[in-house]
């Protein structure tokens, strides 16, 4: 396999089964297969909905989806704009062939191209694989910050 066979195009709509397929292939390597709780619907319908609030690039072998790059605009206070990289899945057969390379370089050329101020992403301290990655374009990884979250239960169910 050579680069030059993989395809990088945006994603639609009907690749959606296949991106939540890969989704879940993330969630079982990262170690929480229980955690994914959105629906093939509520997918589909925040990327390609009446409000559609993420992007995504795919990349393709012979019409299948091997990997893909999902990302959203975030503001900071801070920094301004800046495109945040929410996920980059490569099935696990195909890591370390170059994938996740092309998709990292798309998403830095999106970034360019949509005069971002930057882009942030997060990564699990334990992945060294996706870690040695991130090294390689001497991206800064950051210590020192605690992720908050609320489930969607918490929200529905909060008092004023």
């Amino acid at each position: 396999m050579s680069n030059n066979q993989i395809q990088l195009r945006i994603a639609k709509r009907g690749d959606c089964p296949r991106l939540m397929e890969l989704v879940n292939e993330l969630a079982l390597f990262e170690r929480a297969p229980d955690e994914v709780s959105v629906s093939l619907e509520e997918f589909e319908a925040a990327g390609f909905g009446a409000n559609p609030v993420w992007k995504a690039y795919v990349a393709e072998w012979e019409g299948f989806i091997v990997g893909f790059a999902i990302y959203y605009v975030r503001y900071s206070t801070w920094k301004g704009c800046r495109l945040y990289l929410e996920d980059l899945i490569v099935t696990e057969s195909w890591r370390g062939k170059g994938v996740g390379k092309l998709l990292f370089d798309k998403i830095i050329q999106e970034a360019q191209e949509m005069g971002f101020n930057g882009m942030t992403w997060q990564v699990l301290d334990w992945n060294e694989p996706a870690i040695k990655f991130y090294n390689k374009y001497e991206a800064a990884i950051e210590d020192g910050w605690l992720n908050g979250s609320l489930s969607k239960e918490q929200i529905k169910n909060y008092k004023v």
